[in-house]
């Protein structure tokens, strides 16, 4: 990362962490329920998507209060997280590390995580419904996580995932796959912050396209992560996507293939980018963080 984004990602990270330690304070809990929440959300992720929110928000409307979109940020996050709680359980991905620490269900017990996914994702629309924007707004936030996040988004992405395991899925079964279950979220992310910020249907569109070449590129940077990380790095085991027998960019590809297609959606993001000036630039800098990162 250059400098200037560094921190700038920083700094949204440190926003993030601010609010929800306000949103879901530390307390007495018997039943470790809240325990286990904070838990899953304050384990060293990168916050990348409440950065796409800022980001997006910044390049609408450089001059915005971004006091009134952590509540936004915030939701994101805590659905993104309550999806890796998920995720991580012995009937999904059966996980043990998340970040380098043991994950919900190992640290507390399976029910516990599940019961905490369950709370973080009741959360996120929680405060999307207390955030201090107009009904109006409110209501698009609302729909667009839903959307994002369902049945429609990212659960169903999670399911072709499971299903895809020991079958043989070609390039554009897979796309399909990722597009629902990272990207959906991704260009929730994008959208929410831009229409928080009073974003045109051009500039929407434009920041769709952005966010549906990046969430795909962040798949394929994960999946070549997978076999070029190791195990410290990455957080999680490395190899684990190969040792299930998942299909993924990597396997399909190759390596090489793989990086190439990176580029090309990298490529793709910043084009739709140009009908934005220099307030777009954290935008950009996102775009080249997804593809260059180690982990």
């Amino acid at each position: 990362m250059t400098g200037h984004f560094s921190q700038f990602a920083q700094n949204c990270r440190q926003r993030v962490d601010s609010a929800l330690d306000v949103f879901l304070p530390e307390q007495t809990d018997p039943t470790l329920l809240l325990t286990a929440m904070r838990y899953s959300l304050f384990n060293g992720g990168k916050r990348v998507r409440p950065t796409l929110v800022y980001a997006a928000a910044l390049a609408v409307n450089p001059n915005i209060d971004l006091a009134g979109i952590d509540p936004i940020a915030c939701s994101l996050e805590c659905l993104h997280s309550y999806s890796l709680v998920h995720d991580d359980l012995p009937a999904m991905d059966d996980d043990d590390l998340r970040r380098g620490k043991p994950t919900c269900h190992i640290a507390f017990n399976e029910a516990t995580a599940i019961l905490a996914g369950d709370g973080l994702q009741t959360l996120a629309f929680e405060l999307l419904l207390n955030a201090k924007v107009s009904a109006e707004l409110k209501v698009q936030l609302v729909g667009e996580l839903a959307n994002a996040s369902g049945a429609k988004g990212m659960v169903l992405g999670q399911a072709i995932d499971l299903a895809a395991v020991d079958q043989q899925l070609n390039l554009s079964e897979l796309e399909t796959m990722h597009r629902y279950k990272t990207g959906a979220l991704i260009r929730a992310s994008v959208a929410m912050g831009a229409l928080a910020a009073g974003a045109n249907e051009e500039q929407l569109k434009a920041l769709d396209d952005y966010a549906a070449a990046i969430g795909l590129a962040f798949q394929v940077q994960d999946d070549i992560l997978d076999v070029t990380a190791d195990t410290a790095t990455l957080g999680k085991q490395q190899g684990a996507d190969i040792a299930r027998n998942k299909p993924t960019y990597v396997s399909l590809l190759g390596l090489d293939t793989a990086k190439a297609k990176a580029a090309e959606l990298h490529r793709q993001a910043l084009s739709a980018l140009d009908v934005f000036t220099e307030q777009a630039v954290h935008l950009r800098q996102l775009a080249d963080y997804i593809i260059q990162r180690a982990s």
